[in-house]
């Protein structure tokens, strides 16, 4: 699943709303970035 945030106020925009509109429905800054999750890597023994 694909997560959006605005760079502003660090509020989670939903994809329905990001094809539609780009600015962020909060603050109405036009900054929204994909959030990305933490990968952790492991290492074999």
């Amino acid at each position: 699943m694909v997560r959006y945030k605005c760079f502003n106020c660090n509020e989670e925009v939903s994809i329905e709303y990001v094809r539609k509109r780009i600015r962020c429905p909060y603050c109405g800054s036009k900054i929204i970035y994909k959030a990305r999750e933490r990968v952790t890597h492991v290492k074999a023994r």
